[in-house]
Parts: C-alpha cells; sequence; structure tokens
C-alpha cells in the first residue's frame, strides 16, 4: 500500500493558480499543455477535458497571437481546470487574457521589452491576482549570455533566471514560479539545485523536449526523480512528443513511486516467469487499458504465483495471487475468493471499481455540503 513519503520537500512559499495552490508545502501539481491549434477552440476544449478526465491539475494553452487571446476567452468559459497562457513578447496579449480570466501568466519580463509594458504586465497580474511563471530554456537563452558562456549550461540558465527575477523585485511583485529546463538531464538538475538555496517560489521542473513516450518518460523519471528526492520541486510538467495525455499520466506514476501523490491505481505486478498460473503481463495490460479512467488511489497487486503473490497481496488493497487450480483474490489483505484464468481480467476490474465507489461514498460523506475533493 502507498505510505507517506520520507521525502522531506524544500520550503517555498505558496501561490494560488486558480484554486490550485503550488508551493508552500501543497501537493506537488501535475500538468500538461495543449498541442491543439488555441485557435480552434473546439479541439482544445475537447482536448482540455480530456486532460482534466485523467487528474490535470493544471493546463498550459499557448496564446501567440489576439486572436488566439480571443479563443482563449472562450476556452476559458467552457473549462474549469486552471489555465496557464503561454506568451511570448506581445504584452497586449497578456493584458488581454488576464483580461478574460487566465490563472496564470507563462512570460519572461525581459522579452517583453520596455519599462512601461513590464509594469503594465505585472500591475494587471497584481490587481487580479495572477502569478506568472518564468520560463528559462537552455534553448533559448539570449544573446548577452551566450557571448558571456561558450555554450548553454547551468550557470547561464541560473544567471537568465536571476535577472528576469531581478526585474520582478524592483516592481515587488513576488507571486511567481520558475522553470529551469534542458533537454541533458545533467545540466537541468545543477541549475535548479544552485537556484533552489537561493530563492523561496515555488519551482516547476521538467526535462524540456525529453522525446518520445518512452524515452522521454526514462529521462524524465530520471531527472525529476533525482530533483525530487532532493526535496526540491512545486507542480511537474513531463514534455513528451506523444499526447498529452501521457503527460499526465507518467507524471502522476513519477510522484506515485516517490510517495508524493495518489492518484489512480498504484500497481504492484511481477515481470512474470515459468512459475505463473496465469498470463500475468496480458492481464496486467488489459486491466490498465480499463482502469485508465479511475483517478481514485487504489493500490492493487497482480502476481502471477505462490511465492511472491500472497506477501504483496496482503498489503494491497486488491490482490491477486496466481495458484492451481484456482487463482486467489484478496481485499484489504484477507483472502476473500478464487478466481479462473477466464473471468481474470473482468472480476479485477469489478473489484477495483467497488472499492473505488466504496471510497467515494466514504469521502462524500465526510466533505462538508458534500463536496468531494480532488485528490
Amino acid at each position: 500500500m502507498l505510505k507517506s513519503s520520507p521525502i522531506n520537500r524544500r520550503q517555498s512559499r505558496r501561490i494560488m493558480v486558480g484554486n490550485v495552490p503550488v508551493g508552500g508545502g501543497a501537493p506537488i501539481s501535475v500538468q500538461s499543455m495543449t498541442n491543439t491549434e488555441t485557435c480552434d477552440v473546439e479541439a482544445t476544449v475537447a482536448q482540455i477535458q480530456r486532460l482534466t478526465d485523467v487528474g490535470a491539475d493544471i493546463v498550459r494553452v499557448s496564446v501567440p497571437s489576439m486572436e488566439a487571446a480571443e479563443a482563449f476567452r472562450a476556452i476559458r468559459q467552457r473549462v474549469s481546470v486552471p489555465l496557464v497562457a503561454d506568451i511570448h513578447f506581445d504584452y497586449k496579449i497578456a493584458l488581454k487574457v488576464a483580461e478574460y480570466g487566465v490563472d496564470c501568466l507563462r512570460i519572461n519580463p525581459g522579452n517583453i521589452g520596455s519599462e512601461k509594458r513590464i509594469r503594465a504586465v505585472i500591475d494587471a497580474a497584481r490587481d487580479k491576482g495572477i502569478p506568472l511563471r518564468i520560463g528559462v530554456n537552455a534553448g533559448s537563452l539570449g544573446k548577452v549570455l551566450l557571448r558571456k558562456y561558450p555554450e548553454p549550461c547551468a550557470e547561464a540558465m541560473v544567471e537568465s533566471a536571476l535577472t528576469q527575477i531581478d526585474i520582478l523585485d524592483k516592481l515587488d511583485f513576488q507571486d511567481f514560479k520558475i522553470s529551469l529546463k534542458a533537454s541533458e538531464i545533467f545540466m537541468t538538475l545543477k541549475a535548479y539545485r544552485q537556484l533552489a538555496g537561493q530563492i523561496d517560489q515555488p519551482l516547476h521542473l521538467g526535462i524540456t523536449e525529453a522525446g518520445g513516450l518512452r524515452s522521454g518518460t526514462v529521462k524524465s523519471a530520471v531527472g525529476l526523480g533525482a530533483l525530487l528526492m532532493d526535496g526540491i520541486g512545486d507542480t511537474i510538467r513531463i514534455s513528451l512528443a506523444a499526447d498529452p495525455v501521457e503527460e499526465i499520466r507518467v507524471g502522476f506514476d513519477i510522484l506515485k513511486s516517490l510517495g508524493l501523490r495518489s492518484k489512480g491505481v498504484n500497481l504492484v505486478a511481477c515481470p512474470s516467469c515459468s512459475r505463473q498460473n496465469f498470463d500475468v503481463i496480458s492481464v496486467v495490460n488489459e486491466l490498465e487499458a480499463r482502469l485508465e479512467d479511475v483517478i481514485t488511489p487504489v493500490d492493487v497487486a497482480v502476481i502471477g504465483c505462490i511465492v511472491n503473490g500472497p506477501g504483496e497481496a496482503k498489503v494491497a488493497e486488491i490482490g491477486l495471487t496466481g495458484a492451481s487450480p484456482h487463482n486467489l483474490a484478496y481485499v484489504h489483505g484477507k483472502p476473500h475468493h478464487k478466481i479462473d484464468n477466464a473471468r481474470l481480467v473482468d472480476e479485477l476490474e469489478a473489484m477495483v471499481r467497488a472499492r473505488v465507489a466504496e471510497k467515494l461514498k466514504a469521502e462524500a460523506e465526510q466533505a462538508p455540503g458534500g463536496i468531494i475533493a480532488r485528490g
């Protein structure tokens, strides 16, 4: 069963992205970014809904033009999840989406021109309670830094971040989070570790342009896992050349593996061997596919033989141990009933969904006014 994490998290100040707290000990939020054409309102809303359905806490939307800003207005009215507007250079777009109800502005102050323009954006953000996200990327460092440093490096990234922060300090604006992303893991780790001790704002983690679904997941798990185990990180985005829904799933899987979040099914499964009494791999693959919609935390163990099966099943909410002639199902760590191979997936799915229903009912009874808080 998933237990509380032994990780001591870095102390950071808290900002609010819509109704989602970021930093200050709040649960590490998981976010993604739409890859639809923002002006295609229907497609963008549909994708945001898919991300919300799998548990996304925050969604970022690119707003590169005034036309996109108008589309953002329509999108904002149709979705409930907090939205971050990704804006570069044009301060007027930032002012427009602030007017339209954006929950966070992803904009680097140094990229939007004169002090007057920067002040206009900060004043709007302050007036409407909108935080900023400063984003430093190794692939887009300024010309001054590239003349100073022979190539992108952690030191250049940190200097870029501090330059942006200095602008906000002069305007007495502290409600921001910051990211320091590179596609190279060691550069990313070094940059975050250096900056973490110099500021108290929340840190947004990511390995940028990590790669495809498999390779990007591995790279992100290694890089973000190292930082998270250091206690660094308040919100994460897994950057994959894949369906954005996969970014949310991978993000939660990383956090679940470290005991930092518990959304969805936490599945323990053996890799299978000749001792197995059923086809573990096919059962696990089908079960995962069927339970993709579940966001309520449930611990499930699927083990193919009686060597390790009973031990794993006893610490899971729903467990299965392979045995001959019939497999044994467990509920809350205790033997419950036998299942033959032909009915394994159907019965396991039914058991998990029954457990989810129990949890949701209990939450509804305990929640003020019957409102269930998302985990």
